[in-house]
């Protein structure tokens, strides 16, 4: 008992310089694994803190620099398990190849997200449509571009989505012309509602007045069913659109209501036939 209890001491003692240095390479994978996750986040930080960058173009380089660190990190750990990289990264080569196949609608979304940053077709900030959604950008990221709605509802939408659907920027352009439809009655005198809705059109001072081509117009587009309907046109600054829109569509009702100018509803003929003559008719 003696001599196996020896033994297996001395078994112990021969091992202990090898779990000491497995538990320094662990404690080593650790503290590179956490250093790499810190300095990849710092990295991305002060790439988004760069004033010379727009945002769009920080927080693509930002994510593309934190998982850049996270992946030179475990490629060290490995190395420290006396994992032979370069035959590893031959290996992940090949795996990464079927993977690609596997995952192309991820891929995509990279090759999209550049395409994207590349092309410019809107910035963080910037109100888009695309696919169908719209909203407004708020991080342009390596899979996805990330969006909140008017109503503030988060949006992550797939960048391949993004790139392979028509894109509309409300924001991109400085000026933006808008029409409001108006419907005035058949017993309305038609020039004076165009000269009361052009006076209320002078007073507004966010319209555009110059050039030629920008001035306010009101013209009849259509003799419907039941009203005379025109067009306000006009342009203005992209940031008093809305605002300009409400105010407006409230000062030419005011505007017409003062002048008694009737804006008319829906109206139906019905005509009553008398049933006697039909059915004697019928026989």
């Amino acid at each position: 008992m003696e001599e196996q209890l020896a033994e297996q001491v001395t078994i112990i003692q021969q091992q202990i310089p090898m779990f000491i240095e497995y538990g320094a390479r662990l404690v080593s994978a650790v503290l590179i694994l956490i250093a790499g996750r810190v300095i990849g986040n710092w990295l991305s930080k002060r790439i988004h803190n760069i004033k010379k960058l727009d945002d769009t173009l920080s927080g693509f380089l930002g994510g593309f620099a934190k998982y850049a660190v996270l992946a030179v990190a475990i490629i060290t750990i490995l190395g420290q398990f006396g994992v032979q990289t370069a035959s590893l990264l031959a290996v992940l080569g090949a795996a990464g190849l079927a993977i690609g196949l596997a995952l192309q609608g991820t891929l995509s979304n990279v090759a999209a997200g550049t395409m994207l940053l590349i092309l410019r077709p809107f910035k963080v900030g910037d109100y888009i449509t695309a696919g169908g959604i719209g909203g407004t950008v708020k991080t342009l990221g390596l899979f996805g571009t990330e969006m909140a709605t008017p109503d503030n509802v988060y949006i992550f939408v797939p960048n391949s989505s993004v790139w392979n659907s028509d894109i509309w920027n409300y924001t991109r352009n400085a000026i933006r012309r808008q029409d409001i439809n108006v419907g005035i009655s058949y017993n309305d005198d038609i020039g004076k509602a165009i000269k009361t809705i052009e006076a209320a059109l002078e007073k507004e001072a966010r319209i555009m007045k110059t050039p030629d081509d920008k001035k306010p117009q009101v013209m009849a587009s259509n003799m419907g069913d039941f009203s005379i309907d025109l067009i306000v046109r006009f342009w203005c600054d992209k940031g008093d659109y809305w605002d300009l829109k409400w105010d407006l569509t409230k000062a030419i009702k005011e505007a017409l209501d003062e002048a008694g100018i009737t804006i008319p509803f829906p109206t139906r003929t019905v005509e009553m036939a008398d049933v006697g003559k039909i059915q004697t008719k019928a026989a």
